[in-house]
């Protein structure tokens, strides 16, 4: 299938997780290890959650796809972790992780990656223990609209965590700048804003399927960003290092912000 897809209906009936997972993250080897985005994010994060001092309470985490990578250090600095995403696949490989499900996805390596920057790789057995005993939910959400995790009401959250989510639901500026605010209704006045992703993507490839995204600068998201109601604190870029021309995807680096909402 070669058309390119760009509606949350698409990702439901089209997106395969399990396809993501090997060719994104699988064994080491996935594009976002050889391009360095998970060794950008994860360092990223765990500095976020140390000595940046980001924790609170509860943590959701929009988009979460079918990965827990960006819950490896968030585990150590907050009471709760909430998952969310659209699409329902998603959902369903992320519980078949954290309920230790047979053929579920190997993090080993990604959990091993985050324990090293805490100071001891051979604590990985317990950082998944400590990811799977921290998130709580795992819940269906729509960030068009004002209440994402619509029909629920949830008592606002102290931080939120966005990766890879934002800009795929997204078709131009006014509408990314409006997810923002949707999400925001989330978040306590004061609370934090984790969100990071690639910089200049349009589309990307999962098997055969090709997916439409807004493509991110540096440019908009320093304008964006306080647009929508938060006060920027870091914006962070760095270009991919993949020796070689991305087939999946064609973005040209990484991005990570750290934000406060505004009072």
């Amino acid at each position: 299938m070669e058309s390119d897809f760009n509606t949350t209906t698409n990702y439901q009936e089209h997106f395969n997780p399990k396809d993501y997972l090997e060719a994104y993250h699988g064994d080491g080897i996935g594009l976002f290890f050889s391009d360095g985005y998970l060794q950008f994010i994860l360092k990223n994060l765990f500095k976020t959650f140390t000595s940046d001092g980001v924790q609170g309470d509860i943590l959701i985490d929009i988009g979460s796809g079918a990965s827990i990578y960006t819950f490896l250090s968030a585990c150590e600095s907050f009471r709760e972790i909430i998952a969310t995403d659209y699409s329902d696949q998603n959902r369903q490989e992320l519980e078949a992780w954290l309920k230790e499900e047979p053929g579920a996805f190997d993090w080993s390596t990604e959990v091993k990656l985050a324990c090293e920057l805490e100071g001891d790789r051979n604590k990985w057995t317990e950082k998944e223990a400590k990811v799977r005993a921290t998130v709580k939910h795992v819940l269906k959400c729509d960030v068009t609209k004002s209440n994402p995790l619509e029909p629920l009401v949830l008592p606002a959250a102290d931080c939120l965590l966005s990766f890879l989510c934002l800009q795929a639901a997204c078709t131009d500026k006014d509408s990314f700048c409006c997810v923002l605010k949707n999400i925001s209704s989330l978040l306590k006045p004061g609370g934090y804003l984790v969100t990071g992703g690639v910089l200049g993507s349009s589309v990307y490839t999962v098997g055969q399927n090709k997916f439409s995204v807004f493509p991110l600068h540096k440019e908009f998201l320093e304008k964006a960003i306080p647009e929508s109601g938060y006060e920027l604190l870091q914006l962070i870029t760095q270009p991919h290092t993949n020796p070689v021309p991305i087939s999946l995807a064609n973005y040209y680096g990484h991005f990570f912000i750290c934000a406060r909402k505004k009072p």
